[in-house]
């Protein structure tokens, strides 16, 4: 059995798949299959250019058909041996009973002999000769012909159209890809020219601000060396004899008067002060931005509350418990009594608060053109015009108090150095109509 199949296979590597006969002058082409030179050459017949390999439908030039002597051979010695060429079966006939096909049942759509026409399963079944079938399927066929090719030319223009459209969008997308990055150069040449030219700016401000620092620090440096000479002057003077402490006082005394701290270097830790409702007395009332408040006659109903004062007082909200910080109070209302000045958070609320540096009370009061600094015993202050804005300046860790007439810059009085141990408030008390608000 093996050798038969092996036989069989021999017998097909020397026939000829175009006439299915053994070779007869074999030759080769270009891709290497091998032809009867007559068969191949009839193949090509008629062709100019590529002609196309039968098997494997690989182009060949066909000038190159090369004698291929050994398969010649091996066909000569296989016809000495008798045996018959191979041949594929009959595809025509009826694998049932190996007659002829020659009839179309059109009942179950396929082709049968003429045994199988009389048998039992087409007898009843309508037939026609192959030709006459093909022929009424054909004329079938090409009915669809024509619109299928134009469905065929439809999607092929569509086709053409969409690859056209999407070239389009390429194109585009590709311009403004070349676009954005222009702009993108551009973009970047402009932020290098802004940043250089930003740098240039900083340096300069960098500069100036350098010259300015150093003036200002040679200011302070020359403020604080005259400081430290009517300090001294002052400190030497207290331990002479006393004929030579009042030697010159008055001249002492008057440069003591001319030293203020001045208004811009203040007024740049000036803060925004706003007053604390829920510690204002009855009888004040506040406006609606806690920046301003007035005595009334009238008290409200308020609930009495720890932190609320009963007497006509009011406190800032936010306490300090470090910092230098500089607020002004404008004063609405002449003639009237007012003080102004910090409190400490455990100041008493209810009566009559301890006006005084031991009450936890650092404050300035004016009544009727009078002035005084309200310490123990009372301070009388002359300031030389009437303040009618009043600069509160507290240096929380210098332990002092300051207060000035916002408007000359006058200082009215500065407390003694004294450490501060607690939050201090401002605070603010009015009587008889007096009416403030806060800068």
């Amino acid at each position: 059995m093996a050798a038969a199949a092996q036989l069989g296979n021999l017998k097909e590597d020397v026939t000829c798949s175009i006439c299915l006969e053994y070779f007869t002058d074999p030759v080769m082409i270009e891709c290497g299959h091998n032809f009867c030179r007559s068969c191949i050459t009839q193949s090509w017949e008629g062709r100019d250019g590529n002609l196309p390999c039968p098997e494997c439908r690989e182009t060949s030039s066909g000038k190159n058909l090369r004698p291929n002597r050994q398969l010649r051979n091996v066909v000569e010695k296989l016809k000495q041996l008798h045996l018959p060429p191979v041949k594929p079966p009959d595809k025509n006939l009826c694998e049932k009973h190996e007659e002829k096909l020659r009839l179309f049942c059109a009942e179950d759509q396929r082709v049968i002999c003429l045994v199988c026409r009389e048998s039992k399963e087409h007898k009843t079944h309508s037939a026609s000769p192959i030709d006459e079938a093909a022929e009424e399927y054909k004329v079938k066929l090409q009915e669809w012909l024509r619109p299928l090719k134009s469905e065929k030319e439809y999607f092929l223009e569509s086709k053409v159209k969409e690859e056209e459209e999407y070239k389009t969008i390429r194109d585009k997308l590709r311009t403004e890809k070349q676009k954005i990055e222009s702009e993108f150069e551009k973009l970047q040449h402009l932020l290098k020219e802004n940043k250089q030219t930003l740098h240039a700016k900083l340096e300069e401000m960098e500069k100036k601000i350098t010259m300015v620092e150093n003036a200002n620090i040679t200011k302070l440096s020359n403020q604080i060396t005259s400081l430290n000479a009517l300090i001294m002057e002052i400190e030497m003077k207290c331990e002479a004899p006393a004929w030579e402490l009042l030697k010159d006082v008055r001249s002492t005394l008057s440069r003591c008067n001319n030293v203020k701290l001045q208004g811009p270097e203040m007024k740049r830790y000036k803060v925004m002060v706003t007053l604390d409702p829920d510690t204002a007395s009855p009888l004040l009332l506040l406006s609606e931005g806690r920046r301003r408040v007035r005595d009334t006659d009238t008290a409200q109903t308020l609930p009495d509350t720890p932190k609320r004062f009963t007497h006509s007082c009011v406190l800032g909200s936010e306490g300090f418990t470090s910092g230098r910080h500089y607020w002004e109070v404008q004063l609405l209302q002449e003639g009237v009594l007012w003080r102004v000045g910090v409190a400490a958070e455990s100041v008493n609320r209810k009566g009559g608060a301890p006006w005084s540096p031991e009450g936890g009370v650092w404050a300035v009061q004016g009544w009727g053109g009078q002035y005084s600094a309200l310490t123990s015993p009372v301070t009388p202050l002359t300031p030389r015009e009437e303040p009618l804005k009043l600069g509160v300046y507290l240096d929380y860790e210098g332990g002092r108090l300051s207060l000035y007439n916002a408007d000359s810059m006058e200082l009215l009085f500065s407390f003694p150095q004294a450490p501060f141990t607690q939050r201090l408030f401002p605070i603010f008390y009015l009587w008889g109509g007096a009416e403030l608000r806060l800068e």
